[in-house]
């Protein structure tokens, strides 16, 4: 069973990057992406950076080719110590799906937020 916490207003959380609010004594990172509200723990599995106050990016797709195509614009989160890049719907790195950050369910009612734990 999961409580939802009250996280931030719908208008408090920009397109480009993460709003960085406190539930239940944690950091977490809400961002919007075209298809609603997501939320993230802001602690990197790799080192504990504050991961969530990294750039809101893209990423290179991987290509048969030598060239770089940029993909999946606004749907990455990049740790900005190390570069570790996240999947903001899922939670996943990368890299290797087994490494994630801890997601969690976001609801809104009305034009308040709500993190599920």
């Amino acid at each position: 069973m999961t409580n939802k916490h009250f996280a931030c207003k719908v208008e408090d959380v920009p397109t480009d990057a993460a709003k960085i609010v406190t539930v239940s004594n944690m950091p977490i990172g809400v961002f919007k992406l075209n298809d609603g509200f997501h939320a993230l723990l802001n602690i990197c599995p790799h080192k504990g950076a504050a991961l969530c106050e990294g750039p809101v990016c893209g990423t290179t797709k991987e290509t048969d080719s030598t060239e770089f195509v940029y993909d999946r614009a606004g749907e990455i989160v990049r740790c900005a110590w190390h570069g570790w890049e996240f999947d903001i719907r899922s939670g996943e790195f990368l890299v290797d799906p087994k490494v994630k950050t801890r997601r969690f369910d976001v609801s809104v009612e009305g034009s308040d937020i709500y993190v599920h734990m």
